[in-house]
């Protein structure tokens, strides 16, 4: 990451050093403590030669799972199902983003049934992810990379558990010597007060670290998550302090909906961001700090000759010149009156990942508003959950008391 090179270069000379560590290591101390050094050279090279083999037996499981889901991935792609998936979670979910991402999960754990972990993400994210970032972009959602792929990968994953293939499920019965299908379902009941989780990573992207400001930050992302994940446990249990009322479990799921994203209940009155004129792109650009995100509004028509209309949020590096910034991740632009034309979207970049094509007219970009902190609704929650937890306790307390004066009478 440092010198920017490729981690394929990097993945050859860690190789190349542990099979020079480990040709070398046992000579060398032979050497220096006077042992033999005949047996020593005898002893690194079966090492170095069983190494050798090991990591080749080892591989043949990942080739394989890697072989077979490449020829899954050539096949939806060259028979166009993958646009056939887009086109159907895009029909079904009819713009709404919950149920977008409601639909993307259920596929994920069809995807994911019975491949190995490996296989599994490199299916997922090549058929789904791109999905979840297109509609996500087309409904105005400027979703984080690194947390589409997370959540994809968190569904796959889970179809390990999830009747009636996974194999999880059926290696825990084993063990237990229970019904495998049974054992599953209870498996999937408890992995879905979980699975609240990946849309936290879409909506709240702070979970993932990403957009910390300081360490104090951080400690009160990673102190509300905490909080939130055994609020949302109680909550689907029933149970607090001491077993709770259905009004009680209800606040405490909204309680939990405030910790996981305060700002939606900030949005009824404050919106969150504000588009200016397309023109103001590089002045923002040449303004953003090292590290700061753009946000752009684009359109135009895509190579199947359907008008595309998208929310992207391009990253940028250290500051410079404004162009420079924008070519770092793949895209040139040329200023055209109120807008602004992507003139070159290079092969293999950021840009062209995210979808953007030559031709296209950056129209808006997306500015935040100024409006008060995030912390407010979660103290707010915070305070709603600890006043629970006041009458919870006070109740068990007059139950105890109860119990002692009936046993005393």
């Amino acid at each position: 990451m440092v010198e920017q090179m490729s981690p394929g270069l990097s993945a050859f000379w860690a190789t190349v050093a542990v099979i020079g560590i480990v040709a070398t290591r046992k000579p060398l101390l032979a050497l220096f403590r006077g042992h033999h050094f005949g047996a020593a050279i005898d002893s690194a090279v079966h090492d170095l030669v069983d190494g050798l083999a090991t990591g080749a037996r080892n591989m043949i499981g990942i080739a394989v799972a890697t072989a077979t889901a490449g020829i899954v991935v050539g096949t939806v792609t060259l028979t166009g199902l993958g646009l056939m998936m887009t086109e159907f979670v895009e029909f079904v979910s009819a713009g709404n983003v919950i149920v977008m991402l409601l639909l993307i999960a259920a596929v994920s754990l069809v995807l994911g049934m019975g491949i190995p972990t490996t296989a599994n993400y490199i299916l997922v994210a090549t058929l789904m992810a791109p999905v979840v970032v297109e509609l996500g972009a087309q409904a105005g959602l400027a979703v984080q990379l690194i947390a589409v792929h997370l959540f994809v990968f968190y569904f796959g994953i889970m179809a390990d558990i999830t009747p009636p293939v996974g194999l999880a499920s059926f290696a825990a019965a084993a063990i237990s010597k229970e019904d495998p299908i049974a054992t599953g379902f209870q498996g999937a009941i408890y992995s879905l007060r979980t699975a609240i989780l990946p849309f936290v990573f879409i909506f709240n992207p702070e979970i993932l670290l990403i957009d910390i400001q300081s360490w104090a930050h951080g400690i009160w992302v990673v102190f509300v998550s905490t909080v939130a994940i055994l609020i949302f446990a109680a909550a689907t249990m029933n149970w607090f302090i001491i077993k709770s009322r259905l009004w009680e479990s209800a606040v405490l799921l909204l309680c939990c909906f405030a910790l996981f994203r305060p700002g939606w209940f900030l949005d009824w009155i404050y919106p969150p961001t504000v588009e200016i004129p397309a023109k103001e792109l590089l002045t923002k650009v040449q303004n953003a700090p090292a590290g700061e995100r753009v946000v752009v509004v684009v359109e135009g028509l895509n190579i199947e000759g359907e008008h595309v209309r998208k929310t992207v949020s391009l990253p940028l590096g250290d500051p410079q010149e404004p162009r420079l910034r924008l070519r770092a991740v793949g895209l040139g632009v040329a200023p055209a009156g109120e807008k602004v034309t992507i003139t070159n979207v290079a092969f293999g970049s950021y840009a062209k990942r995210i979808g953007l094509d030559a031709g296209y007219e950056v129209v808006a970009v997306v500015q935040p508003t100024e409006r008060p902190s995030r912390v407010i609704p979660a103290a707010i929650a915070l305070l709603v959950v600890g006043g629970i937890a006041g009458m919870q306790f006070t109740r068990r307390r007059r139950s105890r008391e109860a119990a002692a004066e009936l046993v005393a009478s």
